[in-house]
């Protein structure tokens, strides 16, 4: 197998030219970038986008009545009704723009949460969390008095369904849970969870971070609450992201921030604070971050959310089978339902040691615990090496990974 190809199309062949970091040598070898659940990288239409605004129309938004500040505003909201239409949100007023899934989450800890908690309430997460969809949760459990509880995962790293039922009591007000896994890849069964909470009338947010760029997303089709979710994820820019939240649901909230847009007036004995979206964006935002997301959002419509889809479940199968070849290796997270990416160990080679051996060789993977300390610890490891797949990867960087993995072997026996 030396290519994928989807619709009779090539899809990394079509894709990889439009990304100009992939076009360069690392170590004396070409470049294999596998760490796109870190932060994947930017097409040209993104970096040119940037370039210029900054050249041409950089200006605050929302302030200024000369020229390059209507450009600026026109360009950073349009850049909101692209990401609307990214995820079918029912109203721009529900795209909340942040700096990324972790404000997105800690603005609903902080907003939806902290005003509504007693003692005695309770917010579900799952065991396979990110640590950005545990502390803010941790930190509003403290502040209030309502507990934290996780609902477990099994051996291939699946969320154990008739666990996370029992725990569904009335007591619980939200349940916070990744779409998909960034440590192991599980796709969760997010559609469910949510029909199984609206019929208690418990809120959901979703960390959509690692699940925005490898399936079409539909918010009103998953009927989720909240949604969060970082640009630099889907081939934007870093220090951008978005909270989608109901419209009633964020209305009903107070602001998280004050200062800047989020105003309409303000005097010594009161402030009158501005709409939505604007009551949550207080300062001077990422404008060329902004800008930027809407041309990536613009990019991955362009080339079909359900082609990347199928290319890369095809190619995570392959890694799968040829990483599986390897004498010596220990996938962690096996779940029947995956997305993009793969944990793994070989032989006793740290995981650190392992990727700087694939550094030298071109192979850029991720190591470590990948801001998911409690995962770790479920699989009693301290970290492990992480392979993850976007667009523009194909069976060629696969099996450059497959032979640095042997080179590395070679080199610890």
């Amino acid at each position: 197998m030396t290519q994928l190809q989807v619709s009779n199309v090539p899809l990394d062949t079509e894709c990889r030219p439009d990304f100009p970091a992939l076009h360069q040598d690392v170590n004396a070898h070409p470049l294999v970038y596998l760490d796109n659940a870190a932060s994947a990288q930017q097409p040209s239409t993104v970096i040119d986008t940037v370039a210029h605004y900054q050249r041409h129309d950089h200006a605050n938004v929302h302030r200024g009545v000369h020229t390059l500040s209507y450009r600026a505003t026109d360009a950073y909201e349009g850049a909101r009704d692209k990401i609307q239409s990214f995820i079918n949100a029912g109203s721009r007023s529900e795209i909340v723009l942040t700096s990324g899934t972790t404000e997105s989450i800690n603005l609903v800890a902080q907003s939806y949460c902290r005003p509504r908690l007693a003692p005695g309430d309770k917010i579900l997460i799952s065991h396979l969390e990110h640590h950005s969809n545990i502390v803010p949760w941790q930190l509003v459990c403290e502040q209030t008095g309502a507990e934290l509880i996780v609902a477990p995962i099994n051996d291939k790293g699946e969320l154990i369904i008739d666990a996370f039922d029992k725990l569904l009591t009335d007591d619980v007000c939200l349940i916070a849970i990744a779409h998909v896994s960034n440590a192991l890849g599980t796709v969760l069964p997010v559609k469910d969870i949510i029909a199984k909470a609206k019929s208690r009338g418990i809120a959901v947010l979703i960390d959509g971070a690692q699940g925005v760029p490898h399936m079409q997303i539909d918010v009103q089709d998953l009927d989720c609450d909240f949604y969060a979710f970082s640009g630099h994820k889907m081939f934007g820019p870093t220090g951008v992201g978005v909270l989608f939240g109901r419209e009633a649901l964020l209305d009903a909230m107070p602001p998280y921030q004050g200062g800047g847009d989020m105003i309409l007036e303000v005097s010594f004995d009161g402030t009158t604070y501005n709409d939505l979206p604007y009551k949550f964006e207080a300062g001077t935002p990422n404008i060329s971050g902004v800008v930027g997301f809407g041309a990536a959002a613009d990019y991955l419509q362009s080339v079909g959310m359900a082609r990347i889809a199928q290319h890369e479940r095809q190619l995570l199968d392959y890694m799968m089978q040829k990483l599986g070849e390897i004498d010596g290796i220990r996938l962690i997270g096996t779940a029947a339902e995956k997305a993009s990416v793969q944990s793994f160990l070989v032989d006793d080679i740290h995981p650190h040691d392992l990727g700087t051996i694939l550094d030298h060789q071109g192979v850029a993977i991720r190591t470590g615990h990948h801001c998911a300390m409690p995962v770790m610890d479920f699989f009693g490891v301290p970290g492990t090496a992480r392979a993850s797949l976007a667009l523009y990867n194909n069976a060629d960087d696969v099996d450059r990974l497959v032979d640095a993995i042997s080179n590395a072997r070679r080199i610890f026996t």
